[in-house]
This record gives structure tokens, sequence and C-alpha cells, in this order.
């Protein structure tokens, strides 16, 4: 049986907190149209490691890929510039910035002018910046620059078609095990990742990539525990690390790398990879979803 009624009841108040004051989230919010880096919500990092014991020195490193489909401004002359942007922020960040804020932050500079991509590059690295406590890496790219990408699956081994009985949407770290004391190293990927906003509830659909050496994990156990994320509400930057913390718990890896990929809400998608590992050159390839 999942021991999370505690745990649920502490992500309820982190809910509840998260939604206090100025936060847009959940909230009818009206668009603003022109440049307001105000729109920014910054939310410390801290409030969801505590719930999942991160410690203060990080076990992991890492990054937070964000894609963005739905970027737009003026030229000098009134012109509309479309393009499409990563923003790349480090997983030592104070903060991270709530998604609906980030969204409504980019429209905000739809009906306002700009010299050029680059300064908007820069707009937009100081301001994530100055919100997330650390530097936000922006690089926004013209539609005719990103003829011929990739759409692809995750590389590895695939879990889906195993042949698992599953009644857990709570998530359970019991059903981790490793089945013999050899060192091996494989990649596992799942598309089968579903957790919910944690204060909207809206579904985040997600695929999960895990690279290991160490001790042989069970695969059924290892599907059944991603399966048993299906109800949880958290952010999918805080299920990305709680996946790292409880592998790392129960199956003690000499080395580990969890990469999620999400789908695009409101023109975003997020990508956390928390790994043992630097993680320098991170492959950014849409997924078949997103």
């Amino acid at each position: 049986m999942p021991a999370n009624n505690e745990r649920g009841n502490t992500m309820l108040t982190e809910s509840e907190t998260i939604m206090a004051n100025d936060n847009p989230l959940g909230k009818k919010t009206a668009y603003v149209s022109t440049y307001t880096p105000s729109l920014l919500y910054p939310i410390p990092r801290t409030k969801g490691r505590r719930i999942i014991g991160v410690p203060a020195v990080l076990p992991f490193k890492g990054i937070d890929i964000w894609n963005a489909f739905e970027i737009s401004w003026l030229n000098n002359k009134g012109k509309p510039v479309i393009a499409i942007g990563r923003f790349d922020i480090p997983c030592d960040s104070e903060n991270i910035i709530e998604s609906k804020s980030l969204k409504l932050y980019l429209t905000s500079f739809n009906n306002s002018k700009f010299d050029s991509i680059a300064a908007v590059e820069e707009i937009i690295a100081r301001d994530m910046s100055e919100h997330l406590g650390a530097v936000a890496n922006v690089s926004l790219q013209p539609l005719n620059d990103l003829d011929g990408e990739k759409i692809s699956h995750l590389k590895g081994d695939c879990l889906d078609d195993l042949d698992i009985e599953c009644d857990t949407y709570e998530i359970t770290p019991e059903y981790l095990t490793t089945t013999s004391n050899g060192s091996v190293e494989e990649t596992l990927y799942s598309d089968l990742l579903k957790s919910n906003c944690l204060v909207t509830g809206q579904p985040d659909w997600g695929s999960v990539q895990i690279h290991y050496r160490g001790k042989k994990i069970d695969r059924e156990g290892l599907l059944k525990y991603i399966v048993s994320y299906r109800n949880i509400n958290e952010f999918g930057e805080q299920c990305t690390e709680r996946l790292f913390m409880d592998i790392m718990q129960r199956c003690a890896p000499e080395s580990l790398t969890v990469y999620t990929r999400y789908t695009r809400r409101g023109g975003l998608d997020i990508n956390a990879i928390r790994s043992t590992e630097d993680v320098n050159k991170i492959n950014n390839t849409r997924l078949v979803r997103q």
C-alpha cells in the first residue's frame, strides 16, 4: 500500500502557499501585449525540495530546458517577427519561474518594437536571470533556421510493452528493487509518465529516460513506479527530482541520470535532467508528442 497520505497533505499545504499573494497560476488573468517584465513570477525551488528530502547540497547536476513555440514581437517598422525559443535554467537556481507567468510575459512582447532578435534574446535572458537568481541561457531561432529539425523517441529499451498489472496511482517507491549484485549499465525509457499541475490539477503528459550503472533494476517494478505518478500533483521539475531521489535511495546505483520531457501547454514544454554526472551536452530533440 502507498504511504502517501502525509505526503499528500504536505503537498496541499505547498499548493496553498504557491497560490498565495499575486501568483497568476489558476486565476483568470488579463493578457498584456506590451512588454511587461513584472509578469514573471518566481517560485523558490526549496518549496518542492522540502517535500522530497533534497539536501541543501544538491546530490545531482542538471538543467531545465524550456522550449517556447509562441514568441512574437514587432520590428522597428511594426512588422511582426516570430521565433522559437530555448531557455536553459540551471538546477541550482534559487527559483523556478511559474509557467503561466512565463507565457504571460512572452505574450507581452507581441505589440512592442525591438531592434533585432539579438536584442530580444538579451532582454529575455536578463529578465529571467533576475527572477531565477541564476543565469538563464536564451536562444531564439527564426523558423527558417529550423528546417530539417528531427522528431524522435527517447533512446534505450522501452518499458511500456511489459505486461504488468497496475492498481496504484499514488507514488510508491517500494516498487523499486534491484535483481542482481553485479553491475550493469543500461538506458531505459517510458512514455507512460503522467502527473498533474500542482495547483490547477491539469494533466502533464511526459516521457522519462533513465540511464544508470549499478545493480540491475527490476524493470517491471520500475514501470509500476513510473505509472504510480499518474495522480500526483507536482511540477515537472519536482517529479524529475523525486524520480532521481527515489531511485538513488532504493537502488543505490553508482551513477544515475533521469531525463523527463513533458508535452507543451500554453506553447511551452518543460524538460528536466538530473544526473550524478556532468550534463554539458543534452539532446533536445522533440519527441513525437511534443
